[in-house]
């Protein structure tokens, strides 16, 4: 008898079950949000969909049953996150449920950016906001490297995360972040905070982070790497030894 093989799918987990979830956590601060209808037409249309189109239909669900003020929306999103994840993993196991709300701010909250980056701040202690940030650092620039500068000195090893991780010109599963690519320097002065980070979790960031540039603009990073380089800080000297070890040229020394 053949044995019924298992579904170990991440997919399965964004049907109507999170609707369910999600639409139980809304309705205790938002007494008017139909949960019947948000996991009704969730369960109608997710079908056939993959985790990625799955998630943003819930967000547009979202969108769709929630107040049409984003601001008043993101409160009440913001507002049933729940406690902050204190590990570095989890975020994809224990907080995957936030996915669809990194993705309703992502969408919906371009016209109101400092709301959305407010919302952004909140998800990424939980899940993560690099993939949400994107929009807001193509449309604000400006505006969104002075929140990320911020982020990069903060106590919150979550957000120091996302000054790199947000900031990446190849994160993977994301489009290509092209904004900076003539000029990093704005970038890399946020990774300048972040090269002695003794937080894992952070130092990988910024190690990938150095490993994009290699590949979009490896003569603007190689200064950066060779000045890195000659740090004594054992954690420095672990990001440049990450973002180099796929290349065959050695960008630590000088040309």
């Amino acid at each position: 008898m053949a044995t019924e093989k298992k579904d170990y799918s991440f997919t399965k987990y964004f049907g109507e079950n999170l609707a369910e979830l999600l639409g139980n956590r809304i309705v205790k601060v938002h007494k008017g949000f139909n949960t019947r209808d948000y996991v009704q037409s969730v369960k109608k249309k997710c079908e056939g969909l993959s985790y990625k189109q799955r998630v943003e239909l819930h967000a547009d669900e979202l969108f769709r049953l929630l107040p049409p003020n984003f601001e008043r929306s993101a409160d009440i999103l913001v507002s049933v996150l729940g406690e902050e994840n204190k590990k570095e993993t989890g975020m994809f196991t224990n907080f995957y449920w936030v996915l669809p709300v990194g993705k309703f701010v992502e969408k919906y909250g371009l016209e109101h950016p400092e709301a959305a980056l407010d919302a952004i701040e909140e998800i990424t202690k939980r899940n993560t906001g690099e993939y949400a940030v994107r929009p807001y650092i193509r449309r604000y620039p400006k505006q969104t490297l002075k929140r990320m500068n911020k982020w990069a000195e903060s106590d919150n090893f979550h957000l120091r995360r996302l000054a790199s991780e947000g900031l990446r010109p190849k994160l993977p599963w994301a489009t290509k972040l092209e904004t900076f690519l003539e000029n990093p320097d704005p970038v890399f002065q946020i990774l300048e905070k972040l090269k002695e980070d003794e937080v894992m979790f952070v130092k990988k960031s910024v190690g990938n982070h150095l490993a994009d540039w290699i590949k979009v603009n490896p003569t603007a990073v190689s200064k950066l790497i060779q000045r890195w380089s000659k740090s004594n800080n054992v954690h420095t000297q672990w990001i440049v030894k990450r973002a180099t070890r796929k290349f065959e040229i050695d960008f630590r020394r000088e040309k």
